[in-house]
């Protein structure tokens, strides 16, 4: 078992590709802490795990410092410690958005593209993106990457040792017309990657990053089909992922199979964005 006797903390893990990575982790042995802002999400998700170390379901709201101090601080106190943290928490829009009419945009945005008839001023995505919208992604996200790495290192440093996944997406790489707020976000992340790995690798904590592309999951579900079909012809793989997909990439990561990895972004992402 590639986790054995490690403790993992997974964010956002009630659901999508955090309940993937939390089921993941939990067969190779880990003792796995599942956090949700909705606990009964969390606890379902651990009522699923299959392995011989069990896990537990805490409810934070990880844009909100205090809320995630105190799960950090239930975590030390009840385990003692905190082996792998992996960053998954996130939402796809922000409250404030005319989701209607950003989503018929959006597919008209995608339509354009594929013709190669990219329009400009009537599409307006950025401009109509509201000051609460902007911010609550950024807070999920970005925030809510940063309140929890800051914890976790507070509890991996002593013991020089530790690694971090943050889910970044495929929006980083290549920025997204359709989500301006969640193309920033998830860039961010990846830059935050970089400079926390640089400056944690004294201590032998590891810091990378995954980008999926589009992966089945409740947030790509109010893709509508046309939106859907549009994404599978642009992917050179002609399908979307499947969650167990970066699960085993977030597997990897956090397993000593990737010991010389740190400061480092994979996507699987079926070839729609190639390095």
């Amino acid at each position: 078992m590639k986790l054995k006797d490690k403790v993992a903390l997974v964010t956002g893990g009630g659901s999508g590709l955090g309940r993937a990575i939390a089921l993941r982790f939990a067969e190779e042995g880990a003792h796995v802490v599942v956090n949700e802002l909705r606990l009964e999400a969390a606890q379902q998700t651990v009522s699923l795990l299959k392995g011989p170390a069990g896990g537990r379901a805490v409810h934070a709201d990880v844009a909100d410092s205090a809320q995630v101090k105190a799960m950090f601080a239930t975590i030390e106190r009840e385990i003692g410690t905190l082996d792998i943290l992996v960053n998954n928490a996130g939402i796809a829009a922000g409250p404030g958005d005319d989701r209607l009419e950003i989503g018929k945009k959006s597919e008209t945005l995608i339509m354009e593209l594929m013709s190669g008839q990219h329009g400009q001023s009537h599409l307006d995505i950025t401009q109509n993106l509201s000051d609460e919208s902007w911010r609550q992604m950024l807070a999920v996200h970005v925030d809510g990457t940063f309140f929890c790495t800051r914890e976790a290192l507070r509890l991996m440093s002593p013991k020089n040792r530790g690694v971090i996944v943050n889910i970044s997406s495929v929006a980083a790489l290549t920025g997204l017309e359709i989500v301006p707020h969640y193309s920033a976000a998830k860039g961010a992340i990846l830059a935050f990657t970089r400079a926390v790995a640089r400056d944690a690798a004294s201590h032998g904590i590891r810091v990378n990053a995954i980008c999926p592309g589009y992966i089945d999951t409740p947030m790509t579900e109010r893709m509508s089909p046309l939106v859907r079909a549009a994404v599978i012809a642009r992917t050179p793989l002609h399908r979307t992922g499947e969650p167990h997909e970066v699960a085993a990439t977030a597997l990897f990561l956090a397993s000593d199979d990737s010991s010389f990895f740190t400061g480092q972004w994979l996507s699987p992402n079926g070839g729609l964005f190639i390095a």
